[in-house]
């Protein structure tokens, strides 16, 4: 019989940008940071861009697509809340600059996305809460305040999280040596049993890096990773041992090999299915992977999974989670 504290991750969702291009393509069009070599040495292969006139909005609506399929022995007009996270702050206006240069008038500034979400979707007993201000923590972030949430108010049954964002066209689609590609995913954190319990989950920030530069950055993230996995199994008692797999952000996979010795753990245990072909997709990486590992039924019950993100702020997050189903 499950608790009633118990709080579970289900149907899960994602839309990439509607162009694709292998990392010789980006580079050849001088769009990355790294040579070529630096890139492909690095695990990539492949990315998702989206077209001039692509929005952040329509990745979101194309992973809510997915989460409304997913999600059909109910009906997403029953969801309670919508989080919506957004890694860059311009992801969540969806009115022009333009409007407001001619009239003077905030109110095109003020446009949300989740707004509009909540409408096309039918959720009208859902409110909305936005999420930013963590970079690619975003998603996490979200995840957890719906944990929080759930097990505080009596009344609330299935929370969608979302995040989706988009780089401004001509933008570098590079950051902190990570090949970038656009795109949305999401997840409903539920009441409802589903495949994956979340057992707890951690955040990390550093303010007075906030802005760090690239070689900054690697160098703190395996300081701060290392410290953020070792509490939150301290917090609940676990060793490193009882850590079946770790899902983490598409990264340099040079990091995740260094990541592993430090945390004593084997590589064979770090499962980043999608790197080559997505890159990092700034919020939404450890759901798209936790998606596709499950499809492949690399999880058996029991498994403890770790997916930890580190994002610019500087700030690092992880959500320990258990395989249920």
């Amino acid at each position: 019989m499950n608790s009633l504290s118990d709080i579970y991750l289900d149907h899960f969702g994602y839309g990439l940008g509607d162009q694709k291009f292998t990392i010789e393509e980006t580079c050849r069009k001088g769009l990355t940071f790294s040579s070529l070599e630096v890139l492909a040495d690095s695990g990539f292969e492949a990315h998702h861009v989206c077209s001039e006139n692509q929005s952040a909005y329509e990745l979101a609506k194309t992973a809510v697509d997915q989460i409304a399929t997913s999600f059909s022995a109910k009906s997403l007009s029953s969801i309670d809340a919508i989080m919506y996270a957004t890694c860059l702050t311009r992801n969540g206006n969806m009115g022009s600059w333009q409007s407001f240069v001619e009239t003077k008038d905030v109110k095109s500034l003020m446009d949300f996305p989740a707004s509009h979400l909540q409408s096309d979707f039918d959720m009208d007993k859902a409110f909305v809460i936005g999420v930013n201000q963590t970079a690619c923590t975003s998603l996490l972030g979200a995840i957890r305040l719906a944990k929080s949430l759930l097990q505080t108010e009596r009344q609330y049954q299935d929370i969608l999280c979302l995040t989706a964002d988009r780089f401004p066209n001509g933008a570098i689609y590079e950051q902190g040596y990570n090949l970038i590609s656009d795109g949305a995913a999401g997840c409903v954190v539920s009441k409802s049993k589903g495949p994956f319990r979340i057992i707890d989950c951690h955040q990390i920030s550093n303010g007075a890096m906030a802005q760090a530069n690239d070689d900054e950055t690697a160098g703190f993230y395996f300081n701060y990773t290392h410290r953020l996995i070792q509490e939150i199994l301290s917090n609940n008692n676990l060793d490193i041992r009882d850590v079946a797999w770790v899902v983490p952000q598409n990264t340099n996979i040079k990091a995740w090999q260094i990541m592993s010795s430090l945390l004593n753990i084997s590589f064979e245990q770090v499962l980043m299915p999608t790197r080559t072909s997505i890159g990092h997709c700034i919020s939404g990486d450890n759901i798209i992977n936790l998606k596709k590992c499950n499809e492949s039924g690399a999880f058996k019950r029991g498994d403890l999974i770790l997916m930890p993100m580190a994002g610019f702020g500087l700030n690092w997050s992880c959500i320990l989670i258990e395989k249920e189903n």
